[in-house]
């Protein structure tokens, strides 16, 4: 790990054995984990001073992006983006010790994304079972692990079951197996952390609106502005303005450096097209 990411604070989303904790691990074994119980606060206290670096989950392979999270970078905070962390994802049935022989369950709590990767399981196995949505997979973990008197279960990984002394009912009751997680590392400033697999492709986020006369075809003019550069975009998705139906902007990952020819050459025509963009800076990927 270089100089620049060890003694530092970082905020994730708790608690401790969540899957953001584990992606944080990866980029900062030897920092303070802080850990915070919703994303906003995640995010909020990079932006107010009290930590160095947030780690939150952007995108799902199953259940697509984490709506929160985009929204907040682009209405809420000023941020930047330092690495990306790309974590598997398998969920495990847990219950209590003194649950392990039960046939049913009042309840299944979890994270509602875990909930919704685990559908077709929790259809067939628990179809009268309500499913009750916490706020994080390690959350619904720990508050099993502190009602052995109720007979209920959560879904999450391996590590919040050992961590909260809860049985492995079912393992990878996940309906599809290639299921990964996509975490964002954010900083105040931007720069990018140091990445250990050198091979790998560097990659930009931005955000972006349309030209207020909304004329037609400005759609595929943006997206020219890129091919024509042969700026790879390996992401493009739709998010609402919240200033009426039909206004949105735009997040899309390119592969490249903000900082290349090609790249300054797309920002300048992009505003000359009337956009208006906003990069969340350049970064590696680690992989866990």
């Amino acid at each position: 790990m270089t100089g620049q990411a060890m003694s530092k604070r970082i905020s994730y989303l708790g608690p401790e054995a969540s899957f953001t904790h584990l992606a944080a691990t990866k980029v900062f074994p030897d920092s303070t984990l802080v850990p915070f119980t919703t994303i906003p606060e995640c995010i909020e206290a990079v932006v107010e001073g009290s930590v160095d670096y947030a780690v939150v989950p952007l995108e799902n392979a199953l259940e697509g992006s984490v709506p929160l999270t985009v929204d907040y970078l682009f209405h809420e905070a000023q941020l930047y983006v330092t690495a990306e962390v790309l974590s598997p994802i398998e969920q495990h049935l847990l219950v209590h010790p003194e649950n392990r022989h039960a046939e049913s369950f009042e309840a299944i709590y979890s994270h509602p994304h875990a909930l919704a990767q685990c559908h077709k399981y929790l259809y067939y196995t628990y179809k009268n079972t309500p499913l009750e949505q916490y706020s994080s997979t390690a959350a619904a973990a720990k508050m099993v692990s502190e009602l052995p008197e109720r007979n209920i279960a959560a879904i999450g990984n391996e590590f919040s079951a050992h961590k909260y002394g809860l049985d492995i009912l079912q393992r990878d009751i996940h309906d599809f197996h290639f299921n990964h997680t996509r975490f964002f590392v954010l900083s105040k400033t931007n720069h990018k952390l140091e990445n250990p697999q050198h091979d790998e492709q560097i990659k930009t986020t931005l955000m972006m609106t349309l030209p207020e006369d909304d004329r037609s075809g400005v759609l595929h003019q943006i997206l020219s502005v890129f091919a024509w550069r042969r700026l790879n975009l390996s992401k493009i998705e739709s998010r609402p303005l919240k200033t009426g139906l039909g206004d949105y902007f735009f997040i899309a990952d390119v592969l490249a450096d903000e900082n290349d020819a090609m790249m300054r050459g797309a920002f300048e025509e992009l505003t000359a097209l009337g956009c208006t963009v906003k990069t969340l800076g350049s970064y590696y990927t680690y992989k866990n």
